[in-house]
């Protein structure tokens, strides 16, 4: 099988006493293309550090994580932006809202995210969606800025079937990671449902490794235990997950000039 894993940290400092050795098992996995996601403007040295190591792989994308969008954010966006005009990202991301962490900086994680959509709309690049415990407040800004042209993935789907229509409806996709692999991670009442052609795959790593590695550092090479679940949930071959949702991300993401 040939994988693409949609979102993944491989920059964290969770990979830096072994991230070579890691990389070649990545490889031997099966897996061509490694999109990261920014997170704040910390990461970014090591982001491009990875995409400079292992740039045939891992490809970066450029955005402020909603738990750190903070009282300086527009500092951070700034740098971000100056970034997006020098040079070639596949995606603006990680972006979007989360409840779960702090619940104060809502307002602001808002202003945060529309400026960014604004970017993804005036490049014409897709975004990728954080929205923890905070799914139908990202649906309902994407429906307001949803023009026909916005374009992207819910990164880290765990919703459930209205919701999932609802992003298919604005020709989003699904990132489907490590929790359909969970015993109750509820995504069995959703994906036989919702057609391969709305899937990506994508492991978060080094978070939520798919069973039987739960509990771990997650890492891409585990992508095929998720692509095996999506297989057994729509009852086709992991091979066809992998043919379908690797179009499906080539469709997305624009290749960078190398």
């Amino acid at each position: 099988m040939n994988l693409i894993d949609t979102h993944a940290h491989i920059y964290s400092s969770k990979f830096d006493s072994d991230r070579d050795q890691v990389i070649e098992e990545i490889r031997r996995a099966g897996i061509e293309r490694i999109y990261m996601p920014n997170v704040d403007v910390e990461t970014i040295d090591r982001m491009l550090d990875c995409e400079s190591r292992y740039g045939d792989l891992c490809i970066p994308m450029m955005g402020l994580h909603p738990c750190d969008v903070k009282e300086d954010f527009q500092k951070q966006l700034y740098v971000m932006e100056d970034w997006l005009n020098k040079r070639s990202f596949a995606a603006v991301g990680e972006i979007g809202t989360d409840l779960y962490w702090d619940k104060t900086t809502f307002e602001i994680q808002k202003e945060a995210l529309k400026i960014q959509l604004a970017w993804a709309l005036e490049k014409d690049l897709p975004v990728v969606l954080h929205c923890r415990e905070s799914i139908d407040e990202t649906i309902d800004i994407i429906e307001e800025h949803q023009n026909g042209q916005l374009k992207g993935i819910f990164h880290c789907f765990t919703g459930n079937l209205d919701q999932a229509k609802r992003i298919t409806a604005l020709g989003f996709l699904l990132g489907i990671g490590g929790v359909a692999t969970y015993k109750n991670g509820g995504l069995d009442r959703v994906l036989p449902f919702i057609g391969i052609e709305n899937l990506v795959l994508e492991t978060d790593a080094p978070y939520l490794a798919p069973v039987p590695h739960r509990g771990k550092r997650n890492t891409p090479a585990y992508l095929p235990y998720i692509a095996e679940r999506v297989g057994d949930l729509l009852h086709v071959s992991a091979e066809q997950v992998a043919l379908d949702t690797q179009a499906n991300a080539l469709s997305l993401f624009k290749e960078l000039e190398r």
